[in-house]
This record gives structure tokens, sequence and C-alpha cells, in this order.
């Protein structure tokens, strides 16, 4: 090839990129596309990903914990339609598309110090490794679930309807050793599955797009960027005369320890612990909802925990952290043991952290 054409090739590329990077996303009602970028969600070069101007990064006021995962989220309504409020939460129209990309550090910056939830609105390409993306698009039928993984050139993600793993290393915060682990992707109906709740109605909310969730801040560390909710109403995606609740963020220090230990368990268990959920049998509803100590867990005994219950007697015992099946089974990494069941394949010492401190000031005992 000539420098000429190299040139023009080069430069069709870039033209390419830039347009896709302008054009709004691509929503498609009946396909299933087998590549990502068929969506039109983001530009990737070989610096960055970049989200479509479409759209809006956000990030929710609790994050769920992916194995210490970096994630970049974004929303995006078709031109002219609207979200509306019902039962106190968002009622996305036909055609809006919700993403996560995950991904992490690459080797020499991957420790766990680093690794954080931090809403960046774009990825360092150079500097960090993607994994997969996660769609949820909202079709005349309901939610949809499209698992995309990223090729190891970056290039491109491919849906995975199954699944797939990943391995991922990360260095520990004191030591030079690596923590080498198998990073699981779900299949589509695992991601439906965790990530979407049953509305009264019997409509599909997704988790983490909540009304709650994201009256918080789209770039976690600086407060003066207006919230996503407010970027919505800008937009024209929401009424601008709506009152916005307010949701506890567990890593808020100021907050009251037991609203920020609750605030977790909705986020990392409440999809599953809900009474129109998958562990409504337990009995253990942990969505916020509950006001009685025992539906939380406090003195409650398992219902058909098996093994996974360590020979405890129940969820939670006051002042007892150590004697409660809910911080065994968080701090479990046994397939069969480990709670989350999906989503993890490390155990969130932060979490541990904070809802053994809840526990250990809790009064009274069974």
């Amino acid at each position: 090839m000539t420098d000429f054409n190299l040139h023009s090739a080069l430069l069709s590329a870039c033209l390419l990129l830039a347009a896709c990077s302008e054009a709004p996303p691509v929503f498609h009602e009946t396909e299933r596309p087998l590549r990502l970028s068929d969506w039109q969600l983001f530009a990737v070069d070989a610096e960055e990903l970049v989200p479509s101007e479409s759209s809006v990064v956000f990030r929710p006021n609790n994050p769920l914990f992916t194995d210490y995962a970096h994630k970049l989220r974004t929303l995006w309504i078709p031109s002219g339609l609207q979200a509306d409020i019902s039962q106190g939460e968002i009622d996305y129209p036909v055609g809006t598309i919700l993403s996560k990309t995950f991904y992490y550090p690459r080797a020499e910056n991957a420790t766990l110090a680093k690794v954080a939830d931090t809403g960046k609105q774009t990825v360092s390409l150079s500097d960090n490794q993607l994994i997969e993306t996660r769609l949820l698009v909202r079709k005349s039928g309901g939610w949809d679930a499209f698992p995309y993984v990223w090729n190891d050139e970056q290039t491109e993600a491919f849906l995975r309807v199954a699944g797939a793993s990943k391995a991922v290393s990360l260095s520990t915060q004191t030591s030079p050793e690596t923590i080498d682990f198998t990073y699981f992707v779900p299949n589509e109906n695992q991601c439906a599955g965790c990530h979407t709740t049953a509305h009264p109605e019997g409509d599909m909310h997704p988790l983490g797009a909540t009304f709650s969730q994201l009256n918080a801040h789209a770039i976690a560390p600086d407060m003066d960027k207006p919230t996503q909710l407010a970027q919505m109403q800008a937009r024209g995606w929401l009424s601008s005369d709506e009152n916005f609740p307010d949701s506890v963020a567990w890593q808020d220090p100021s907050a009251p320890l037991q609203e920020r230990a609750l605030a977790y368990l909705n986020m990392q268990c409440g999809h599953c612990h809900n009474p129109e959920g998958a562990a409504d049998t337990s009995g253990l509803i942990l969505d916020n909802s509950q006001t009685l100590a025992i539906n939380r867990g406090v003195c409650k005994p398992p219902v058909a925990a098996g093994g996974g219950a360590g020979d405890l007697r129940y969820a939670i015992v006051p002042g007892q952290p150590q004697q409660s099946i809910l911080l065994y089974r968080m701090g479990s990494e046994k397939p069969d043991e480990m709670m989350p069941e999906l989503g993890r394949s490390l155990i969130h010492k932060e979490g541990i952290d904070l809802v053994s401190r809840w526990i250990n000031e809790m009064p009274g005992n069974c």
C-alpha cells in the first residue's frame, strides 16, 4: 500500500470513528446483534472507549460489587421519548438501552487499592483491559439482556449468550503477590435475573437505574456535576416537575451505620431477597422494605440453607457477627455457600467490614 493510500485509509477510519461517537445509538427491536458495535453505543480507537454523546454516563448511589471491577455505565433513551414515574420508580420507554462495561487496570496498575467504581466517563485502553459489556434493552415485550465479551485486541465485543470466563490477576495492597482468579461473565438469563426486579404491576425495573439510585452525581468525586436525574431532565427524558427521592450510600461515612449496612444489603442481596425475588421463600428480605428485625434476619433461623449455614443457628446474631450466617456466606468462596451466588469470585472485604460493624453494635440477643 502506498503512503497516499495508507493515509487515506487512516483518515477514513478516523472519520468513521468520529461519526460513530456523534451518531445516536441504534435500537434493535427484533434483531440480536452479534457485535456490540451494531448498537452504536461507543466509539473505540487505540486510545479510548468513548460513549455516544447521546448517552448519559451514570453511577448509582450504591454500586454492585463485582470482584473489584471498574464499571462504565450508560443510559440512552431515543429522541422524542420520555420516561414516566410509576410507583416511585422510573418506567423507561421502549427503545431505552442501559449498558455496563466491566474492565480492570492492566497488570502494572491492577492493585486492589486502585480498583474502585469511580464513575469515569471514558476508559483508557492503554491503561485498562476491557472484559465485558452488558446491555439491558427495553423492548415492547419487556427487558432483554445481552452479554458481550471483548476480544483481546479490544476492538470489538461479541455476544456470548451462554456467558464466558476470563483469567484476571490483581496485586494485593500490601505485597507484590498477585491474586489470580477466574472472572465469570453471566449468561443472558442470569443478567436479567440479577439486574431487574419485579414491579407490583408485573413490569420489571433495572437495578442500579432505579429512581432513588440515580439521585447521585454522575462522576462520583466531582460534586459540581449535575445528578443523573438532572441530566435526564435536561435532555427531556424526564418531566421537570418531579421531586427526586434520596438514597443513602453505603460508602458515605457520615451516614448512620445501620442505614449504610441496609443500603449495602439492598443493592448486593435485594435483587433475590425480596418478596417477589428468587429467594422469597427464605423469609430473609433484604431489599430495605422491611421494618421487622426478624424479616431482616435478626435471630431468624435458616429455612433451607443446608451446609451453607456453616452449622450456625441464625442469619444475624446481635453483637456476634462471627456467629451470623449472613456474614459466614458473605465471607465464603465456595460455590454452594457464598452469597451472592453470582457476580463474584472474590470476597468483598469492605462490605464484610461494614456489615460486621453493624451486627457488632446491634443490641439484644437471640
